[in-house]
């Protein structure tokens, strides 16, 4: 497997941001580690070892990214306005600096440019899931594992207008029926899973919370529910990588 260390300066962040890229061509994949993990998760965690068959077949490569979850959803007590707007800025590095990389570096490897399929589990899901909800345009596939998709776990029952436009379980409970956003949607594929054993209960009740968001307004995200002995933890997200991931690569 080729594997490449990469690193770029971030106008947004003012600093230095590093990735990691996994394999040679194919669809691309962003992962997204858990919280405030860094991009060498999906390595030092062994996930990539359950990627291995899609990654060196040439069906997906996987840029591993880093986050500022200390500055931002981490940060708990610091100033709230303050955390989500680094946030923010974080999600306008990803949008507008790390997207422009992959799909040049996927174009390159490819020959053609492709939308981009996100990827993560506990905290690296609600990003996933945040960007592809966000930005379908730009994000034509989304699998997230075991996340929290509203924010009051960690910002209480304080809310403007950025942690609004962060959790999904409220912006699409709002999103109009012919926003332009539903078609593509629903003409993408978007999967949630979730077990329901130890340390899954805030998750479970917030992917049923977006499960019945996504009912209500027609969207076509796919939920599956894993039993109660499903832990949130490494070893059972291997085996939903596992069995999921023929549906997006084949």
């Amino acid at each position: 497997m080729e594997i490449r260390y990469e690193k770029h300066w971030s106008s947004y962040l003012n600093r230095d941001m590093e990735f990691k890229i996994y394999g040679s061509g194919g669809k691309p994949v962003m992962f997204i580690p858990c919280q405030a993990g860094r991009f060498w998760d999906f390595e030092d965690f062994h996930m990539v070892d359950h990627w291995a068959p899609w990654i060196e077949s040439g069906r997906c490569m996987v840029f591993s990214v880093d986050t500022i979850d200390n500055e931002s959803w981490a940060a708990i007590g610091a100033d709230n306005r303050w955390r989500i707007e680094n946030h923010e800025k974080w999600f306008n590095y990803i949008v507008n600096e790390m997207v422009p990389t992959i799909r040049h570096i996927a174009g390159l490897a490819n020959g053609y440019d492709q939308g981009i399929l996100t990827f993560g589990a506990s905290m690296g899901a609600m990003h996933a899931a945040n960007l592809y909800y966000r930005r379908p345009d730009l994000f034509d596939s989304c699998f997230a594992i075991s996340g929290l998709y509203d924010n009051r776990e960690f910002f209480g029952d304080y809310c403007d207008d950025l942690v609004y436009n962060n959790c999904p379980c409220l912006y699409l409970q709002n999103m109009p029926a012919d926003h332009w956003y539903m078609d593509l949607y629903n003409h993408q594929k978007s999967l949630i899973v979730c077990g329901q054993g130890a340390w899954e209960e805030p998750l479970l009740a917030s992917t049923r919370w977006l499960d019945a968001v996504c009912r209500q307004k027609g969207i076509h995200t796919r939920f599956e529910y894993w039993g109660l002995d499903v832990n949130h933890d490494w070893p059972w997200w291997f085996k939903m990588v596992e069995t999921y991931l023929p549906w997006f690569l084949g």
